[in-house]
Parts: C-alpha cells; sequence; structure tokens
C-alpha cells in the first residue's frame, strides 16, 4: 500500500519509516503507528507519522 495517503495508515499498523538522518540514504526503520503527524489527506514524500518508540518519520512501506 502506498503510505504517501493518510488515509491508508492506521494508528497499530505495522510500517517502515524513513527517518530524517536517513533521507540521503534511504534506510528504513519498521514499527508500529503510534500517531499521524502530517494533518493533509496525501503528501509526496510520505505521511509523517511517530512510531510506538517515538521514533519520527515518513511513511514509506505499510507492511
Amino acid at each position: 500500500m502506498d503510505g504517501k495517503l493518510r488515509s491508508n495508515i492506521k494508528i497499530g499498523a505495522k510500517v517502515r519509516v524513513v527517518q530524517k538522518q536517513d533521507q540521503r540514504t534511504g534506510k528504513l526503520t519498521e514499527g508500529i503507528v503510534a500517531k499521524l503527524l502530517t494533518k493533509s489527506p496525501n503528501h509526496p514524500h510520505g505521511i509523517k507519522v511517530m512510531l510506538e518508540d517515538g521514533i519520527v518519520g515518513r511513511v514509506k512501506e505499510i507492511l
């Protein structure tokens, strides 16, 4: 599924995100969505979320 659409991402979903410092390398971090931080219905670089462990990043993959 597409991480660019807010409607695809639910709290508790397992996702892979790219953190700000990893954008150049494209390293993905896996976790469970705790909060949706992007308010708009879509975003070209992925919806920004906070994972349960406090990591903030943009969703690249929904698992």
